[in-house]
């Protein structure tokens, strides 16, 4: 990951430090500043400053590909449904979760709070290529077959340490599986094998914009023809690192095709980040992509444009914000068991009581329901078959029971579940992302 920044991001980011400093200062309250330095600062850390997108990497075609684009094979349908794991699925599963019990869950509380992934857990999560599972075997990848349940079982693991340092983590794989899905053989032989080194980029898929009842078909960011370019204008919401992102994959309605993608290097003139702090997701330093005539040229076009990619897309985006909600769910519940059975009044654990005990079956039985929509909806999109179906239930229900576990999780533990000492309010603040996040991650 390419560690240099612009001045504009090394400026912002002293300039609130200092600002931050300044507002503890005893000596403000001497001079009488006090209140107009915290509205300066409360103005900062609301709107951000606009800055310069990363200085990107030079891209270039590493190596050819004859006989047009890699592709991953469709995996073999079963004759029955089984969700368990095969041994290669298995061992990557349980390699993500020790990571992310020993690693992400004991540094979730600081992250959200600082609201940013230390840089070596990031490393150390790449290292694992957890980021990897889209890229075809011929541009370094690790999977011979698609790997949509793969990528939920690694979701899943992930943010059962923590939803937040899982987005922030998985988001440049999102990236990397668009282009290894969809792009032709000179979009994969110019940017897949970076992703596939040691120094993978940091990249964002952008769908989100920042309005209400947002639908992805309908798209605000335009593209319009130019000559032989595209331009590019909108605005893009909630992007995980966006101020360290080299690479964007950009979806907006483009002229005489609709909804499309573009591939859109971080130095390409006309983009700009500004900081977007989120009510959950912290650790991820979610940002606002501004958008403002980006020209690239018409080979940055995913898939010719085509609209069934393009949905492709947005399902299998829904899919992987649904394996985040089936681990945190997950995670509320692995919570709670203990806490009812230890925790006692009136003599006995609080979990003798029927509506502690039903609280608690609930969320067992609607995480389960979650889960069992989520593998579904995968098995079916790595076996080629339809899955926009399985899709859109997986969707509705980790979205309304998603957020009505992290709730019932803060009630079952009453005044406790309502402070930072315990961690279930910081999964009730994630959980909300299920039915908010569109894009962003890619299975």
């Amino acid at each position: 990951m390419s560690t240099q920044k612009s001045v504009a991001q090394r400026s912002m980011g002293l300039g609130l430090r200092a600002l931050g400093a300044l507002a503890g200062s005893p000596a403000l309250d001497k001079l009488g500043m006090r209140k107009q330095t915290e509205k300066l600062l409360y103005g900062a850390t609301k709107n951000g400053f606009k800055a310069a997108t990363a200085a990107s990497r030079s891209f270039k075609a590493a190596q050819g590909l004859s006989g047009g684009p890699a592709r991953q094979s469709a995996t073999k349908a079963a004759s029955l449904f089984d969700i368990t794991p095969d041994d290669e699925q298995q061992m990557l599963q349980e390699a993500v979760k020790d990571f992310a019990s020993e690693k992400v869950r004991p540094a979730a509380g600081a992250a959200d709070a600082q609201t940013a992934t230390p840089a070596e857990l990031l490393a150390q999560a790449s290292e694992l290529g957890v980021n990897m599972l889209g890229i075809p075997e011929q541009l370094g990848g690790v999977m011979q077959e698609k790997a949509a349940v793969a990528g939920v079982l690694i979701a899943q693991a992930l943010a059962h340490g923590d939803m937040g340092i899982a987005y922030a983590v998985l988001a440049p794989g999102a990236v990397a599986t668009a282009i290894g899905m969809f792009g032709d053989e000179h979009q994969q032989a110019t940017y897949l094998p970076d992703f596939a080194g040691e120094s993978a980029p940091a990249a964002a898929l952008a769908l989100l914009e920042s309005r209400p009842l947002f639908d992805p078909l309908h798209l605000q960011t335009r593209a319009r023809r130019s000559g032989g370019e595209w331009v590019l204008d909108g605005a893009k919401s909630l992007l995980a690192r966006a101020g360290e992102c080299e690479l964007f994959v950009i979806a907006a309605d483009a002229e005489g095709l609709g909804p499309a993608l573009f591939i859109v290097e971080s130095s390409t003139s006309g983009l700009s980040v500004q900081a977007e702090p989120a009510m959950g997701l912290r650790p991820a330093a979610t940002g606002r992509l501004l958008i403002e005539g980006v020209r690239v040229p018409a080979g940055a076009l995913l898939a010719e444009g085509r609209r069934e990619v393009y949905a492709e897309c947005v399902q299998r985006a829904r899919i992987a914000w649904c394996a985040l909600a089936v681990g945190t769910a997950q995670a509320v519940l692995d919570y709670v068991i203990p806490y009812v059975n230890e925790r006692t009044a009136f003599g006995e654990p609080v979990s003798n009581r029927q509506a502690v005990a039903f609280g608690v079956a609930d969320i067992g039985i609607e995480a389960e329901a979650m889960k069992l929509l989520t593998y579904r909806a995968a098995a079916r999109a790595d076996q080629g078959a339809g899955f926009a179906h399985e899709a859109a239930l997986a969707r509705r229900l980790c979205a309304a029971k998603g957020m009505k576990i992290g709730s019932e999780g803060v009630q079952l533990l009453g005044g406790h579940g309502y402070v930072k000492e315990h961690p279930v309010e910081r999964w009730y603040r994630d959980l909300r992302a299920a039915g908010v996040m569109e894009g962003a991650l890619l299975v």
